[in-house]
């Protein structure tokens, strides 16, 4: 017999990756999605320590969300971020995930990640609702209201004290370049958060009227700050967690929150508050860390390009997702390049089909 071509050779792992992964998913109700290759340490990555585990010192931790909904994205972010690494060994990852509420079991979730990156070093730590549910007031866009999306103040309350910072990524991202250089951005003694920040945008239009012309609120908020106040994305941030915890930063996020339930002085979800704490006192990152906005705004969606300059890491920030618009046919050009990290397996996949998933097993990716 002669030897199998590479088409069935192909056609072989499909069988193989839909046999594994679709009762399982099915079961759970989650999507199926493909296993990912496999990607190796290269050359001058740190030995690991023996039995140091989460707190070996060499690794690169890395804090996001899962759900049902979001699971997609955020298994290509993960695909992404393993495939541009170089050290792939190295990242660690901390998943917060929403406990009851008809939420997926933390137990079907580890077995979803586990399937398709089965040498990935993770950890999932259940969120409980009424963790911020009395403290969320209504957003322009219902699902910035998911208390999930509240679960990153409590990053240092969960996380092992042994983690000294963490990589905050949404689930919309896609990484075009090697997160360790992200990982290693310096934080001086004053700042606890770093990220990209947007002096260009219009930082008064995060708050209303009545914050800005209130006697005690407005302007005065930002007084003596180390930096005047610019708009910055909370979709990627790099956290000292230690200084977290010192200065009591999830309380002083929740102070505002409590305000906000008293008198409205701000419209768009968890953000406001991350800026009301932090804008003035960041550690500027370059913009190449958060290209964001690739979802369009919070209400229509629509396509938008790159913002000009160098590109290490695409946010699909804003109400279109680039899986919904895939799915509906309506695609943005750069919902295309994230297809080539789609692990997806729709539920009428068949063997012949080139879907995502296809693509995402190839190594032709476009970035």
């Amino acid at each position: 017999m002669g030897a199998a071509s590479p088409a069935m050779w192909a056609g072989l792992v499909l069988v193989a990756l839909l046999a594994a992964s679709g009762p399982a998913a099915a079961a759970a109700g989650l999507p199926r999605f493909a296993e990912a290759p496999e990607y190796r340490n290269g050359e001058g990555c740190p030995a690991p320590v023996a039995g140091a585990g989460v707190c070996d010192p060499g690794l690169v931790h890395i804090a996001m969300t899962l759900d049902a909904h979001y699971l997609r994205g955020s298994m290509a972010a993960i695909y992404s971020l393993l495939k541009h690494a170089s050290c792939p060994e190295s990242l660690f990852f901390h998943f917060l995930a929403a406990e009851g509420g008809g939420a997926p079991a933390v137990a079907d979730l580890r077995a979803a990640v586990a399937a398709s990156f089965p040498s990935l070093r993770f950890e999932i730590y259940p969120f409980r609702a009424d963790a911020v549910a009395g403290l969320i007031s209504a957003s322009v866009r219902a699902a910035l209201e998911a208390p999930l999306n509240y679960a990153r103040n409590h990053l240092a309350d969960l996380l092992p004290r042994c983690v000294p910072r963490a990589i905050y990524l949404d689930s919309d991202v896609l990484a075009v370049d090697d997160v360790r250089r992200l990982w290693e951005t310096r934080l001086p003694a004053a700042a606890v958060v770093a990220a990209p920040e947007y002096c260009h945008a219009n930082f008064s239009r995060y708050f209303t009227e009545a914050f800005w012309n209130d006697p005690v609120l407005g302007a005065r908020v930002f007084a003596g700050r180390r930096r005047a106040p610019c708009y910055f994305n909370t979709g990627v941030m790099v956290i000292d967690l230690r200084r977290w915890r010192v200065g009591n930063y999830r309380q002083r996020i929740e102070r505002w929150m409590e305000m906000q339930k008293e008198k409205r002085i701000y419209e768009l979800g968890s953000l406001p508050p991350f800026l009301l704490v932090f804008a003035g006192e960041i550690e500027a990152v370059d913009h190449r860390w958060n290209q964001h906005g690739l979802g369009g705004d919070n209400v229509f969606g629509s396509c938008r390009p790159l913002h000009n300059g160098p590109v290490s890491l695409m946010h699909w920030s804003g109400k279109g997702k680039p899986w919904d618009r895939l799915d509906a046919g309506q695609p943005c050009p750069l919902d295309h390049t994230w297809r080539s990290y789609d692990l997806y397996i729709g539920e009428n996949e068949s063997l012949s089909a080139s879907g995502p998933s296809r693509s995402a097993l190839s190594s032709s990716a476009a970035w």
